[in-house]
C-alpha cells in the first residue's frame, strides 16, 4: 500500500515533454521537434520550431501595451483588429498563437484553417464561451486565459454598485439633469450595521467582503468550497445558501454561471429572502432569473438591485429590466479600469509565451493529448472517477467547506505500473466543476486544487487477480464536512462513495456503509428506508405516475428489516412535486436526489 498527497507530487506532462526536446540552453530557437500525423491520436502536445526563427502572434483584439511589449520580445507581433471570420482563418495558418478577448469567435474553422501551426489560445480576461475547446484540444492547441488580474477591479465595482444603489445615486443623477429636484425621493439605506451575504467566496467574493467589512457592513458568505479559516481570518461567517437568502439585507453575487448555478436566483428563491432586500451582480448575467426579479421588485420583495452583466448582452434596451427605475445598471464594466487591462495583458502574454516555450501553464483550459492507449484503457475509470467526485460533492451541505479529500484505488497492479493521475484530474473535475467556472483537465488538477485549500490524497490497495485489469475500484471520501444525505457518511465520520466499472458501465457500489448496484447515468435519487416489503413499488409508482423513467434500480441494507439505502437511476429530472410524494412515504427516512 502507497500513500502519497496530490501538493506534494511533482510528476507532470512537463516532464515528459522536456525528456522529449534536445537543448544545450532551453530556448525554443535551438531545437525542433516534429511529430508524423499519422501518429496524431496517441501524442502528447508537442510545440515545435523552426531553427532560429522566431514565432508569429496574433492579436486580435486590443491588448495593453506592457503585454505587447512581453510579446514582442520573444516574437513576431501582428496587431490586427476587427477581422472578419474569414479574415481571421486567412491570416491564421501563418500564425504559431493567437489572443482574443470576448469579442472574436474562435471556432472549428479557425483551428482547421491554421493547417497545424496554431500552438496556443490565449483568452484575454476569464471566460473562455468564445473558443471551442473541443476543436482546440483535437488540433493540439493549448488554451490558456487570465483569470487573476480582475480581481480587484471587480470587487471596487461590486462595492460601487452598491453604494450607488444603497444611496440612489443614478436615479437621483438623472433627476437633477432632467431639470428635477427630488430630495425627498431619492432617500437612501445606510450600510453600516447591515448584513452582506456573499455568494461565491472566491477571489473577487473575499475581495469584496474586506471592503464591506470597512464600510461596517457584517458579511456573512455561502461557499461550499471556501475554507471556514480563512473566512474567520477576515471577520466572515460562512453560513448555508438557506441562511444567506433568509439573513440578508444586501447579497452580492460571486459565482460562476454552470448548470448548478444557472437561474440560482429565482421565483423560489426570492420567496425566501427578507423583505427589502438589495442585490448587486458583478458575476455572470445567467445565475439571475431576470423575469423573476422583476416580478420580485414590483412585489417589494426586492427593494433594488445593481447589476452589471446580463443574460443577454447587451440586454434589450426597452426591456422592463434595465428601464425599472429600481435597478441600477451598468455595460459590463467589472473589469475596466486602466489598471486592470494592463494586468490582463500581462497575464495573457506570460501565459502565451510560456506554453510557446514548451512550458505547461497553470491557467491552461484543455488537456494535451494523452497516448491513445492509455486512454483507451482508462476510458470507463476516468469516467466512473469524474462522476464519483461529481457525485461526493452534491452529498456535502451547504455551509461545509471541503478540504481533505482520500481517493483509494484498488488494484491488481503493482503501483508502478497504474498512472492514477488522469484519474485524479478526473475526480477533482468531479469535485469542482459543478460548482465552478473553472475547466479541470491533466494539466491544471493539482494547481486548481490546490488554489482552493482542496488536499487530495491517494491511497493504492494491491489486490490478488489479474492485472489484465487495471482497476477494481475507485473510492472517494470527503472529511469534515456534513451531509445531505447521512447514510453517505461512513462508520469513520466522512462522506464515502464507492463505484466499479461493470461491462465498460460505471457503477456506483457503496454509498456510507451500504453496498448497492447502480449504472451511474442520467441522475440519481438515493432513499434512506425502513426495509420492509413493497417500498420499491412505492416509490417506482409516484415516479411512473409522474412520467419519469427508472432506468436502474438497487437496494442495499445492513439487515433484514432494518435501514436500507434505494439508488434509483432516472432518465429525467423529477419535478420538485415528484420527490416531495416520495419524502412523504412513511417508510422513507430521507432522500436526496443527484444530478450526474
Amino acid at each position: 500500500m502507497a500513500t502519497s498527497a496530490t501538493n506534494l507530487r511533482t510528476t507532470s506532462l512537463s516532464h515528459k515533454l522536456s525528456s522529449l526536446s534536445i537543448s544545450s540552453n532551453n530556448k525554443l530557437s535551438a531545437f525542433s521537434l516534429t511529430v508524423r500525423q499519422p501518429r496524431l491520436k496517441s501524442r502528447f502536445i508537442v510545440l515545435s520550431a523552426n531553427l532560429d526563427a522566431k514565432p508569429t502572434v496574433l492579436v486580435a483584439e486590443k491588448l495593453g501595451e506592457a503585454g505587447l511589449k512581453l510579446l514582442k520580445e520573444f516574437a513576431n507581433v501582428d496587431c490586427s483588429y476587427n477581422l472578419s471570420p474569414e479574415e481571421l482563418c486567412t491570416k491564421i495558418s501563418l500564425c504559431d498563437a493567437l489572443i482574443v478577448r470576448s469579442g472574436t469567435k474562435v471556432n472549428r474553422e479557425v483551428f482547421e484553417s491554421s493547417g497545424g501551426r496554431l500552438k496556443v489560445v490565449g483568452r484575454a480576461g476569464v471566460g473562455i464561451d468564445n473558443v471551442d475547446l473541443a476543436a482546440a484540444t483535437e488540433h493540439g492547441c493549448l488554451v490558456v486565459n487570465a483569470p487573476t488580474a480582475n480581481t480587484v477591479a471587480a470587487a471596487e465595482h461590486g462595492i460601487s454598485l452598491l453604494a450607488a444603489m444603497a444611496r440612489n445615486v443614478a436615479q437621483a443623477d438623472a433627476s437633477v439633469k432632467a431639470g428635477k429636484w427630488q430630495r425627498n425621493k431619492y432617500v437612501g439605506v445606510s450600510l453600516v450595521g447591515k448584513t452582506l451575504a456573499v455568494m461565491g467566496f472566491g477571489k473577487v467574493g473575499s475581495e469584496v467582503a474586506r471592503r464591506a467589512k470597512g464600510l461596517g457592513m457584517h458579511v456573512i458568505a455561502h461557499d461550499p468550497y471556501a475554507p471556514a479559516d480563512r473566512a474567520r481570518a477576515i471577520g466572515v461567517d460562512l453560513v448555508s445558501f438557506e441562511e444567506a437568502l433568509a439573513t440578508a439585507d444586501f447579497i452580492s453575487l460571486h459565482m460562476p454561471l454552470t448548470p448548478t448555478t444557472s437561474k440560482m436566483l429565482n421565483d423560489e428563491t426570492f420567496a425566501k429572502m427578507k423583505k427589502g432586500v438589495r442585490i448587486v451582480n458583478v458575476a455572470r448575467g445567467g445565475v439571475i432569473d431576470e423575469e423573476a426579479l422583476v416580478k420580485a421588485i414590483d412585489a417589494g420583495i426586492v427593494a433594488q438591485a445593481a447589476l452589471d452583466v446580463f443574460t443577454e448582452e447587451p440586454p434589450p434596451k426597452d426591456g422592463n429590466l434595465v428601464q425599472h427605475e429600481k435597478v441600477t445598471v451598468t455595460p459590463h464594466l467589472g473589469a475596466s479600469t486602466v489598471e486592470a487591462q494592463e494586468g490582463v495583458a500581462i497575464e495573457i502574454a506570460e501565459a502565451v509565451v510560456g506554453a510557446l516555450k514548451g512550458e505547461l501553464a497553470a491557467t491552461a483550459v484543455n488537456a494535451p493529448m494523452v497516448p491513445a492507449e492509455v486512454l483507451t484503457e482508462l476510458k470507463p475509470y476516468v469516467m466512473l472517477a469524474e462522476k464519483l467526485g461529481r457525485l461526493a460533492v452534491q452529498l456535502v451541505a451547504g455551509g461545509s467547506g471541503v478540504k481533505s479529500v482520500k481517493v483509494t484505488y484498488g488494484s491488481p497492479r503493482a503501483p508502478d505500473d497504474l498512472d492514477t493521475r488522469l484519474l485524479r484530474a478526473m475526480i477533482t473535475k468531479g469535485l469542482i466543476e459543478p460548482i465552478s467556472s473553472v475547466f479541470v483537465n491533466l494539466v491544471n488538477a493539482d494547481f486548481t486544487a490546490k488554489q482552493r485549500g482542496l488536499r487530495i490524497t491517494e491511497e493504492r490497495i494491491t489486490l490478488d487477480g489479474s492485472p489484465e485489469s487495471p482497476l477494481d475500484f475507485i473510492q472517494v471520501q470527503i472529511a469534515n464536512v456534513e451531509s445531505k444525505f447521512a447514510s453517505a457518511i461512513s462508520e469513520t465520520g466522512e462522506i464515502k462513495v464507492e463505484g466499479q466499472v461493470k461491462d465498460g458501465i460505471p457503477h456506483l457500489t457503496k454509498v456510507g456503509s451500504f453496498e448497492v448496484d447502480v449504472s451511474l447515468e442520467g441522475s440519481l435519487i438515493l432513499c434512506r428506508q425502513v426495509d420492509q416489503p413493497g417500498m420499491i413499488g412505492k416509490v417506482g409508482s409516484v415516479l411512473g405516475e409522474e412520467n419519469v423513467n427508472i432506468s436502474f434500480m438497487s437496494v442495499g441494507r445492513i439487515a433484514p428489516r432494518k435501514q436500507a439505502v434505494m439508488a434509483i437511476g432516472v432518465d429525467e429530472q423529477p419535478k420538485k412535486e415528484t420527490l416531495k410524494r416520495i419524502g412523504e412515504i412513511p417508510a422513507i427516512e430521507e432522500f436526496v436526489f443527484l444530478k450526474l
